[in-house]
């Protein structure tokens, strides 16, 4: 087995990050001979130790983000091409090449290197943008990023999506064959029952994760001060780092927060599980998500979401409004003002929910169940 994505995590910290690496580790435990494209990350003298998984660095260090958090254009170029030479020289060692469909040079490499290779192509679809996010994105050449990605969907390949939206939009570009939408991508170690919805819960709006544009969490800022019109004793947090958190900082000094709203950067897991575990809700204003992971974190300790109803945002697929947290019409401060004040008004009743939510879905948000599709699929191509 082969597998293609340009980071690893913990180097890289994100979603896809996480998935490739549990893919490899569980193929590894299960038997298989895993190799594992990336770019390197990590120094020369300190090379990755993944349990049981070949990690080949088929590219040098690079920045992969401009001071924006965007994604630079030549990172992928030197990935594609590394993936592609390493495909055309070792392709027929591998029965399946498992790639994320984003940096998409990559994906072209492997799919032009199967006819030598005879492999098997699978391919994670995390996100599939539309016409207009490819404009907002990259300006004039968002028609180029637009075609290119349709151009990959079209690629003879095993499809898999984590959302019923980008599913949808990968077979309205023409996908050739079906697509499996895969629910589960938690593996947190809190089971269900495991939470207590009664436990101590501190009158605090937490947002946790990278402060790039998309995910809004400068909005985190305006909206705790409004809410606190109606919930005096609210506080913030926004834990996380990113090109955005500049902007944070702004806004709590401009607003006067500096004792209301803290802005820590990043910290350390266990921080962030503990702020999700005593905090009145999660507030997720992002306006582009491929799944949502915090969000189903955040149930698991029985913590509801804020999440933003928005047409790029899959992560309302994972909230039942006033179930498990409330979808905000939009990411201004009094919409996301008005959904915290739901959840904390709601107080215990919807903690209880949130946890019965979890433990009602806990087995197709699972890892493992994922895991358990997609190694079936090996065992199909295999065969």
């Amino acid at each position: 087995m082969c597998l293609v994505y340009d980071c690893l995590y913990p180097w890289t910290v994100g979603g896809a990050e996480r998935w490739y690496r549990n893919v490899g580790e569980r193929l590894a435990a299960e038997g298989h001979d895993v190799t594992y494209l990336t770019l390197r990350q990590w120094e020369r003298s300190e090379p990755p130790d993944v349990p049981g998984v070949r990690v080949v660095a088929v590219g040098p260090r690079m920045g992969l983000y401009d001071g924006a958090g965007k994604r630079r254009i030549l990172p992928p170029l030197v990935f594609g091409a590394g993936v592609l030479w390493h495909l055309v020289r070792r392709g027929r060692r591998y029965d399946v090449v498992h790639t994320a469909s984003f940096p998409y040079f990559s994906l072209l490499a492997a799919a032009f290197a199967r006819r030598l290779g005879g492999y098997r192509l699978v391919c994670d679809w995390h996100e599939v943008w539309s016409r207009a996010y490819w404009r907002e994105y990259l300006g004039a050449l968002g028609g180029v990023g637009w075609a290119v990605q349709a151009l990959c969907a079209r690629l003879r390949q095993r499809a898999f999506a984590f959302s019923e939206l980008h599913a949808q939009r990968l077979r309205e570009l023409g996908l050739r064959g079906g697509v499996t939408v895969l629910r589960g991508e938690y593996d947190g170690g809190v089971g269900p029952g495991e939470a207590d919805p009664d436990a101590r819960v501190e009158c605090v709006a937490v947002f946790a994760g990278r402060h790039i544009p998309e995910k809004r969490a400068p909005a985190v800022v305006p909206a705790v001060g409004a809410a606190r019109e109606r919930v005096p004793a609210l506080r913030g947090e926004v834990l996380g780092d990113g090109p955005e958190r500049g902007e944070v900082l702004r806004r709590i000094e401009e607003l006067g927060l500096r004792d209301v709203v803290s802005a820590p950067g990043f910290v350390a897991s266990e921080r962030v599980d503990d702020a999700l575990r005593h905090a009145a809700c999660l507030v997720l204003p992002s306006v582009r998500e491929g799944y949502g992971l915090v969000v189903v974190e955040a149930a698991a300790r029985a913590t509801p979401s804020v999440v933003v109803d928005h047409p790029d945002n899959a992560a309302t697929e994972l909230v039942e409004d006033g179930v498990n947290g409330i979808v905000a019409p939009s990411d201004s401060p009094a919409d996301l003002a008005a959904a915290i004040v739901r959840i904390v008004e709601a107080g215990p009743a919807m903690r209880r929910s949130t946890a019965a939510w979890f433990a009602e879905h806990y087995d197709e948000l699972s890892l493992r169940r994922s895991l358990d599709r997609v190694a079936a699929s090996y065992r199909s191509a295999r065969s």
